[in-house]
């Protein structure tokens, strides 16, 4: 299983551009890669919009930004967890930590 994590944000978010300042390098930390997927970049938001309505279907409840744990983006995708929202470094940590922990 080869686990991504898909990261939807938007360009005028505060919270998403200070996040980016350590999400993608956390990630690889724990083996995952990382996708940053701004709203506004129609072509990659396109790439993995079913993955999102999967989870998200109108969009409702997203968090800024929302992570999205899932293998096979690009395939037949299946989602193995999130996290939603801003927080400091560790505790972005922990909680990816959390979610790979519930898929083994």
């Amino acid at each position: 299983m080869s686990l991504a994590v898909l990261k939807f944000s938007s360009e005028d978010c505060g919270i998403c551009h200070k996040m980016s300042f350590y999400d993608e390098k956390v990630a690889k930390e724990l083996s995952l890669d990382f996708v940053d997927i701004k709203m506004q970049d129609t072509a990659t938001y396109r790439q993995y919009r079913q993955v999102l309505l999967a989870q998200y279907p109108n969009k409702a409840d997203m968090g800024w930004p929302t992570y999205i744990v899932c293998d096979d983006p690009q395939g037949e995708f299946e989602i193995v967890g999130e996290v939603k929202g801003g927080h400091p470094k560790g505790e972005f940590r922990r909680r990816l930590q959390a979610v790979l922990d519930e898929t083994e």
